[in-house]
C-alpha cells in the first residue's frame, strides 16, 4: 500500500461526500456523487480490491449517476434562485 496516496484519495472522497450534501443545486449533487463514487473505485483499486472498484465503478460511478442526471433533467423548478 502506499499510505500517501491512500491519504490523498480518502480526503477527496471526504470533500466530494460532504459537497454531494450540502450542494444545492440538484445537478450539481449528482456530479458531485459521481465523483464520490468515482474516488471510491480509485481508493477501492489501489487497496487491492480490484473487483469491489470495477463494481464501484460500473454501478456506483455509471449507472447510478446517469439515472441521477436523467432525473434531474426530468424536474422542473418550482422557484428561481
Amino acid at each position: 500500500m502506499i499510505w500517501p496516496l491512500d491519504i490523498i484519495i480518502l480526503t477527496i472522497v471526504i470533500i466530494c461526500g460532504i459537497a454531494a450534501i450540502s450542494i444545492k443545486d440538484l445537478l450539481g449533487a449528482a456530479i458531485m456523487f459521481g465523483a464520490y463514487s468515482f474516488m471510491m473505485c480509485l481508493l477501492w483499486s489501489v487497496m487491492g480490491a480490484v473487483d469491489v472498484a470495477f463494481t464501484e465503478a460500473s454501478v456506483g460511478a455509471g449507472v447510478s449517476t446517469v439515472f441521477f442526471v436523467a432525473a434531474v433533467f426530468r424536474t422542473t423548478r418550482r422557484t428561481r434562485d
